[in-house]
């Protein structure tokens, strides 16, 4: 007998040594195996699996709903949070608990009438101004503990990682500029660690890079942008498994330029899921309000982070209703046909006689008429906020910005454009109690309208994020 049939515990150690080391080789890796998985709503039936592609996936469908048609759905009525061990859990089955633990607290607070959180709050969201207000808090709150996301870091400025920071499309870059800030609460370290992921192009930069000058008519077709915005999605998509793995249904973009909705209309099917942060939240023109989010306009000053507040307390806002503007879009020039410079207390112009300040005039004023122009959103909505004027919405298939959370009825008035003529009658007929509620709320809500250097809770960036936030917590994907 030979000395290894002498020690069968060498033997036996030996044997278990290969089969170990057969097991190592044979076993493929997990990160090599990138699939596209197939999306599931939390409000629909799973779909099933689309046809893989060798580089980025045509998207299926999937419904998004708002947080206030979330709260009613069977989705918050049944959680059951299973609390496991977090060993052998992919990044996906992390996140995907995460939001399930976001849920149900959400739910929590809307049962209790109270909110959970960890550290002593400076401000607590209550009121008529708000569709929910404890639900819009847990929210809040769940958001500023969790979300995370990540913004690509493939491009290079200006057509990516920058925007314009002054004039009408300054929100857009102030919101790339606060998404990739380093010391952003929202940024994450890894890619694996995010809820959200931000293709970080400019829409305004690539107009006016790429574009400009614009010499004849052809000039105007969106091709190039939307083979720009197509491009940088193959790249991404080829590169990760991100895009892949949800149809582009957590990844989204942010826009204020009039043509960023078209970027979408040139491959439909690949922007089925995507979501678009957009001023121009025209739902007549394709914007889902339950899967899109709108943007507010804010007209950003040189220098500065939003016009001068010189509104004046109600008694001295002797001015019933105010606007100036230029002739533009199919509904000023009815209102101007109307009023213009036709009635002292409808004030009415389509240019400013001189010596007169703009500003000034909307805080003299009970109600700010904010008729859309080319495009749905308007500017003079936030500077009527700013100014403690309450804005009178005038315009067609506009999806307002915050409206999953925010009551506009209770701090403005929607006008329909056939009502023009009666403008006048309309607010007189608000009995003085009621204008001075609303008056108060639009104070209320002015927070939430709010650029700051960086974003702070509650102010507008950190509002179109929950939004996005919202989104996100409203579909569930397949782990």
């Amino acid at each position: 007998m030979t000395g290894s049939f002498r020690h069968p515990a060498v033997v036996l150690l030996i044997t278990l040594f290969c089969l170990l080391f057969f097991l190592l080789i044979l076993t493929p890796l997990s990160s090599g195996n990138y699939l596209s998985i197939s999306l599931v709503s939390s409000f629909t039936k799973p779909f099933t699996s689309p046809e893989k592609s060798s580089n980025y996936s045509t998207p299926s469908s999937t419904q998004v709903a708002s947080l206030d048609e979330a709260l009613t759905s069977s989705m918050y009525r049944r959680i059951r949070h299973r609390v496991n061990s977090t060993k052998d859990k992919t990044s996906l089955e992390r996140i995907e608990e995460d939001l399930a633990k976001a849920r149900a607290s959400i739910l929590e607070a809307i049962q209790s009438k109270n909110y959970s959180s960890e550290k002593e709050e400076s401000f607590i969201p209550r009121g008529s101004i708000y569709k929910n207000p404890y639900a819009f808090h847990q929210s809040h709150l769940e958001m500023m503990k969790r979300f995370k996301m990540w913004s690509y870091e493939e491009g290079e400025q200006p057509l990516v990682h920058f925007g314009p920071m002054n004039n009408i499309y300054g929100i857009e870059g102030h919101f790339i500029d606060e998404i990739e800030r380093e010391g952003s609460p929202f940024r994450a370290t890894h890619p694996d660690e995010a809820h959200m992921f931000f293709l970080p192009f400019s829409v305004a930069n690539i107009v006016h890079y790429v574009y400009l000058p614009i010499t004849k008519k052809q000039d105007y077709h969106r091709d190039r942008l939307q083979q720009i915005a197509m491009d940088y999605i193959g790249v991404v998509a080829h590169k990760y498994p991100y895009w892949n793995r949800s149809k582009g249904a957590d990844h989204f973009m942010a826009s204020c330029h009039d043509w960023a909705p078209e970027i979408s209309v040139g491959k439909p099917e690949l922007f089925r899921n995507f979501i678009r942060v957009l001023c121009n939240a025209n739902t007549s023109e394709g914007f889902q309000p339950k899967r899109d989010v709108p943007l507010p306009e804010i007209f950003v000053p040189t220098g500065k982070l939003g016009p001068p507040n010189l509104g004046q307390a109600p008694n001295n806002r002797q001015i019933l209703a105010f606007f100036a503007g230029r002739v533009h879009g199919p509904i000023r020039p009815i209102l101007l046909e109307h009023w213009k410079d036709k009635d002292n207390e409808v004030r009415v112009h389509e240019k400013l006689p001189k010596g007169m300040n703009y500003t000034k005039l909307m805080g003299q004023s009970k109600f700010c008429l904010c008729p859309s122009g080319f495009e749905v959103a308007s500017p003079r909505v936030v500077e009527a906020l700013y100014a403690g004027c309450v804005p009178v919405l005038i315009s067609d298939n506009y999806s307002l910005p915050f409206s999953d959370v925010l009551d506009w009825s209770q701090f403005s008035i929607q006008v329909p454009v056939a009502k023009i003529p009666e403008i006048k009658t309309i607010l007189q007929a608000i009995p003085n109690e009621e204008y001075l509620k609303m008056q108060r709320r639009v104070l209320k809500v002015q927070r939430h309208f709010v650029l700051n250097k960086p974003a702070k809770p509650f102010d507008v960036i950190h509002m179109v994020l929950h939004s996005v936030w919202l989104r996100r917590l409203n579909f569930k994907l397949e782990t």
